[in-house]
């Protein structure tokens, strides 16, 4: 016969994967036909949209764009012109454990990006590209908390009760931003359009019912040729709120959000020299995680009858430790030249490592600094410099941390008299996991034919308590219950101090 038990479902999502997957793009480009010879490349910055995801057998595919803005400098024109390449990619990442309904969760981004001139009608174009990828596996499991009616096979039961931290849910939305933006009015009209940037964060993200309610921030920021010929800049914040159906979520459940370009289109109103339209299409990929208190069958035992037990290994994640720290960065950067000027300034992210000493684990983000400066003489150069920006947390060892970086304002920059000094603040948010066993008991059955047999046995022992034992596992081993074995020696708690001596009752 086999017991009935109370089974607790945790279905939900495992992670299966965590990688970065890091590649080289490059792209001979020849220049339009509307455009003049080329005297040379100033600077060159790229956009990423991710188009495609899939997971397919063993294997996860994305593919995107990498639109990349070129400054030029044309042959007889007053003035920088921009010059856009698109070069298209495909990645891959594999793992045994990834199947077709697997979920996945990219964040691509820009290391760097170059050009130069093959001749003054072609140019090469290399971008150094990152893809940040999480695969989810949905999973179905259970655990047992209890024997149902456990009175009517004599069953003793242990109960443990212990925390754990279940992926819920792994959701995404594609949605459509657009807006006409207008140029502050003590900036001076734009003429053209020549680099634009995004960078994307979200704020507050919570479950309310049946949908998750996220509210974030996208920061636009253009660099223009203005009608003199001089360049000049302007900055946008643009705030974003969507909804996301989510299944199985509670409202106290943590959300992460990672908000992604699909697409970008930035163009100056011809009508207009102070009108932007901007339209951006955006993915947002939710992980949502519940904490849980959580019973477990542990052990059990029937003094009635002699038990089959079977138990099963449970994989616990816990939540050792989630935050963000802002981090204030302000160097002095020897750029090689005297600039007099610096015209754009911005920052992406190489590698994030992390390094452990005993608890102490440091964060640290390759940052390069990317300015565009111009010297006494007029020429205007590009210049990058790497800084490392680290951010010290406490994790209990064994704690799996992941981490994102983000710039969360314009990097101030002004000519110093050795270099450039450029301030700006880069966020850390990490989240920290704990992985551990535990056993608990899957099925019992019994020979509800085949009682114990008793006979001959004594009904009383006199038993002396050795250091660390339990009241259950001495129960457990005579065969009798511990609120007998209380009862008979007037205990009023399970704690057991080394040396007593106990009465044991048999069970007849």
């Amino acid at each position: 016969m086999e017991l009935e038990l109370e089974r607790t479902p945790l279905d939900g999502f495992t992670a299966v994967l965590g990688t970065a997957v890091a590649q080289e793009e490059t792209m001979e480009s020849i220049v339009p036909d509307a455009c003049p010879d080329l005297l040379g490349i100033c600077d060159t910055e790229g956009v990423v949209c991710l188009h495609r995801k899939e997971a397919v057998e063993g294997r996860v595919e994305l593919s995107g764009t990498i639109h990349a803005l070129l400054l030029c400098q044309p042959d007889g024109e007053v003035g920088l012109r921009r010059l856009e390449v698109d070069l298209p990619f495909t990645c891959t990442a594999d793992s045994a454990d990834i199947s077709p309904n697997c979920r996945i969760v990219a964040e691509p981004r820009l290391r760097g990006a170059d050009a130069r001139l093959v001749n003054p009608r072609k140019v090469l174009v290399r971008a150094d590209l990152v893809v940040d990828i999480q695969v989810f596996a949905p999973e179905t499991d259970w655990a047992c908390a209890a024997v149902l009616e456990p009175e009517q096979a004599g069953i003793e039961q242990l109960n443990e009760s212990c925390e754990t931290c279940v992926t819920v849910c792994v959701q995404e939305k594609p949605f459509t931003f657009s807006d006409e933006l207008t140029l502050a009015g003590s900036r001076p009209e734009a003429e053209a359009l020549l680099k634009w940037r995004v960078s994307l964060e979200c704020g507050e993200a919570k479950v309310i019912g049946s949908k998750l309610i996220f509210k974030g921030n996208a920061k636009l920021q253009v660099l223009y040729r203005c009608t003199d010929g001089g360049l000049s800049t302007g900055e946008f914040d643009l705030p974003i709120s969507q909804l996301i159906e989510v299944i199985g979520a509670g409202e106290e459940s943590m959300c992460q959000v990672h908000l992604i370009l699909t697409d970008l289109e930035c163009a100056l109103d011809d009508d207009d020299g102070r009108t932007i339209s901007l339209t951006m299409g955006l993915l947002a990929q939710a992980v949502v995680r519940e904490e849980r208190n959580l019973v477990l069958l542990t052990d059990l035992y029937s003094t009635v009858y002699d038990l089959d037990t079977q138990v099963k290994s449970l994989t616990l994640s816990r939540i050792a430790d989630r935050g963000e720290r802002e981090i204030a960065v302000r160097e002095l950067l020897e750029t090689g030249i005297l600039p007099q000027d610096v015209l754009d300034a911005y920052v992406t992210f190489a590698d994030i490592t992390q390094s452990r000493e005993d608890t102490r684990v440091s964060l640290t983000a390759s940052v390069n600094v990317n300015l565009l400066c111009r010297t006494d003489s007029g020429e205007i150069t590009a210049v990058t410099r790497n800084i490392p920006v680290t951010c010290p947390v406490e994790l209990p060892e064994g704690a799996h941390c992941t981490c994102r970086c983000y710039c969360t304002a314009p990097v101030y920059a002004a000519p110093a008299s050795s270099g450039v000094e450029v301030r700006f603040p880069v966020r850390f948010g990490w989240l920290a996991l704990t992985n551990s066993k535990s056993a608990a008991v899957s099925a019992v059955t019994f020979d509800e034919n085949a009682p114990k047999d008793h006979t001959g046995q004594p009904s009383i022992v006199l038993r002396m308590v050795s250091g660390g034992e339990r009241l259950w596992d001495i129960a457990k081993s005579y065969g009798t219950t511990a609120q007998d074995v209380m009862q008979a020696n007037a205990l009023d708690d399970e704690e057991l101090p080394e040396g007593q001596l106990l009465l044991i009752p048999r069970k007849r």
